[in-house]
């Protein structure tokens, strides 16, 4: 086994808990560098991209959140090996991304202009990933949305989705993925549920 050092954020959330947590529940050993944000600004021309998390194996590093969570997930047996399967697991990923480029752009510093945008996120382009997503999950059992198990396009996506339901962004309801996409909550609350991803959380 390569010798890991996932590095992101002192935080839990964002890009790099499913990292942490894929690792964790394969029982891979790494080193977990986190960052103050205090030291970000010192920190991120060092890295690849401007940007974590970042990855490095046996000391050769890199960057971009899924391809450190492709890898991260390859060794931790949370990533399918069948090709159909593993494109499953990337469209879903790959999804997430999408979505969170589309809410980065949808903010103002005018208060108005700002509350216009994130309506229009929720009605329009946030409702319509909610249903797709929830319809690619059922087309694949309902359950998980790859290889019939647990992967990190599983964690990936519950991770986000306590972000959406936390109320965390202003002026979209917590409770919209519940309106909208129940489907994915119960996808939620069955990944929180899972024996390895418990077992993060008591630990962390």
């Amino acid at each position: 086994m390569p010798e890991l050092e996932l590095t992101y954020f002192d935080f839990p959330g964002g890009r790099g808990e499913a990292p942490r947590m894929a690792l964790f529940i394969g029982e891979v050993p790494y080193t977990d560098t986190r960052v103050a944000f205090a030291d970000w600004p010192a920190f991120k021309p060092k890295t690849p991209f401007g940007a974590m998390p970042l990855l490095a194996v046996d000391g050769q590093v890199f960057a971009q959140s899924c391809a450190v969570l492709r890898y991260v997930g390859k060794v931790a047996g949370l990533y399918p090996e069948d090709a159909l399967q593993a494109a499953y697991c990337d469209e879903t990923l790959d999804a997430i991304e999408e979505i969170g480029q589309k809410i980065a752009i949808a903010t103002s510093s005018d208060a108005d202009e700002k509350q216009r945008l994130r309506e229009a996120l929720a009605a329009g382009p946030l409702s319509d990933f909610l249903r797709n997503m929830g319809a690619r999950l059922e087309s694949r059992g309902g359950e998980w949305f790859a290889d019939g198990r647990l992967t990190v396009a599983d964690l990936r996506l519950s991770i986000w989705m306590s972000y959406l339901r936390a109320g965390k962004l202003d002026h979209v309801s917590p409770e919209l993925a519940d309106a909208v996409a129940p489907v994915l909550v119960a996808h939620h609350e069955r990944v929180k549920a899972h024996p390895g991803v418990q077992a993060y959380h008591a630990q962390r």
